[in-house]
């Protein structure tokens, strides 16, 4: 039986024979189909995978050599286009929708020989904090199925939660990458903005998407992310600064300067079990030699607000291509004209989730509220980014709560939906200013469940970031033993 521990041990047996490719995919497929019930795929690549193997396998034999993710079996957000396979963003309105082309990092984990083993399940186009809004139905939390595993990447997350595969990729675009990974007891890295090319994702919120890795390793996610970061002819957003070998970099014994929000830590929203947890962090990092000190911020209660204003009036200009007219759902009701055709093709093929967020988007954009609304979400943008700079000229290191919760039940917010987007307080924060974020498992709930806790850096500085969360990785390690 294989228990994946990281990367680089699974090479380690390739090279020693103790494994082939194509009997990890077997390991795979076979715990994919035990684990059917939580729904975290959508569609399983088995013959591909399974052929896919034996190629690697064959070249391994002949002596060729082998890219950085050989062997490595990985499930992508049905977000993330691949050439040939279905792609639907959890939609009705996509469902049974070819991709034409694949997405960048698609392709560079294949000039890598990763294996892809399946699409996974996700909120309808990304929007969703709980995985409760797919077509597909929902994700189960494979430590408690009465809970929820986040959302907007529940598939993602619960697929390497359970063990269904060894690494996943999700899209966050307001914390659907940092959330599910605390709800479900791994990691989670959310890189800054444009450093991963979005060429092949599709949009939610522009200006604020990119896609991220679930893992159980931060050296595994190190390397995943040094594949696929980097320039991209195909997208005009993507970052230009050098990538690093971030995996053979991540090993540091630097000391941090490290600032955590009194506001966050302090909030009535958080639960104390988790507030506990991180102040006892931040001892221990102190204790360690690190600089740890609290300070207040201004724009803490205007996070939420701007977020949503600016995501849902993005998302109402991105979804209105889904129209049936070139691909996708068409409604087969009778029409008598195109406004009817659109209105009943859309009604037909977005979900309830989605059809609150276009409203509001349209809203925001509308002539009478345009400037009362999205402009002055945009100021709240600008001045959480210059903020955000000053902080960075005296931190290294911001931490914070990646939830206020642990998961929770399924049905326990879905019926109030500011409830819902008020969960995401402690993560849209990364996405306004653009900056990375990761988060990593802290401890155990005495209601039994995981929690995590979130870290970020500056721009462009992922580097910081994974070195920094391998440091905390084995501070616990060392502690649990």
């Amino acid at each position: 039986m294989y228990a994946h521990h990281s990367i680089k041990q699974f090479h380690s047996e390739i090279e020693q024979q103790v494994i082939t490719c194509e009997a990890i995919v077997e390991h795979y497929l076979l715990r994919i189909a035990d684990h059917a019930h939580l729904n975290a795929f959508i569609e399983v690549y088995s013959d591909e995978a399974r052929e896919r193997a034996r190629e690697l396998d064959l070249r391994k034999k002949e002596g060729k050599p082998a890219g950085k993710l050989f062997g490595v079996v990985v499930g992508i957000k049905d977000v993330i286009c691949y050439k040939d396979h279905s792609v639907s963003a959890g939609s009705n309105i996509l469902k049974g929708f070819t991709s034409l082309y694949s997405a960048t990092a698609i392709d560079r984990l294949l000039q890598e020989d990763a294996i892809i083993i399946g699409n996974l399940n996700c909120d309808e186009f990304a929007m969703g904090s709980s995985n409760e809004n797919s077509a597909y139905g929902n994700v189960l939390n494979a430590l408690d199925e009465t809970r929820v595993p986040g959302g907007s990447s529940g598939g993602s997350a619960v697929a390497v939660q359970a063990g269904l595969c060894m690494v996943s990729l999700g899209s966050d675009t307001g914390g659907s990458v940092r959330q599910p990974a605390d709800f479900c007891g791994i990691i989670g890295l959310k890189p800054g903005y444009g450093r991963i090319s979005r060429y092949g994702l599709i949009a939610y919120a522009s200006s604020f998407d990119q896609i991220g890795i679930f893992g159980t390793r931060v050296e595994d996610i190190a390397l995943m992310l040094e594949v696929m970061a980097g320039p991209d002819e195909y997208d005009s957003t993507v970052s230009h600064k050098p990538v690093p070998a971030y995996s053979g970099l991540i090993k540091s014994d630097k000391k941090y300067r490290i600032a955590y929000f009194n506001q966050a830590i302090d909030h009535p929203a958080l639960d104390p079990e988790i507030a506990g947890g991180i102040k006892s962090l931040l001892a221990k990092l102190e204790a360690n030699g690190h600089s740890v000190k609290g300070i207040d911020v201004n724009f803490l209660d205007y996070i939420v607000p701007a977020y949503y204003i600016l995501t849902t009036a993005e998302a109402s200009s991105n979804l209105s291509r889904y129209d049936g007219v070139k691909f996708g759902h068409r409604t087969k009701e009778p029409v008598s004209n195109l406004d009817d055709f659109y209105k009943k093709t859309r009604s037909e093929g977005f979900g309830k989730e989605v059809k609150r967020r276009i409203m509001l988007g349209t809203f925001v954009l509308s002539a009478g509220f345009f400037d009362a609304y999205f402009t002055r979400a945009q100021r709240v943008r600008q001045s959480i980014c210059r903020e955000t700079e000053l902080i960075f000229n005296d931190f290294d290191i911001i931490i914070m709560p990646t939830s206020p919760t642990t998961a929770f039940k399924f049905g326990e917010k879905s019926h109030d939906a500011v409830e819902m987007f008020l969960a995401d307080i402690f993560t849209v924060y990364a996405n306004l200013a653009g900056i990375p974020g990761i988060s990593f498992p802290l401890g155990k709930h005495t209601n039994g469940m995981p929690f995590g806790v979130q870290a970020m850096t500056n721009r462009a500085d992922e580097l910081s970031l994974l070195q920094f969360s391998n440091q905390v990785q084995l501070l616990y390690a060392m502690n649990d033993n």
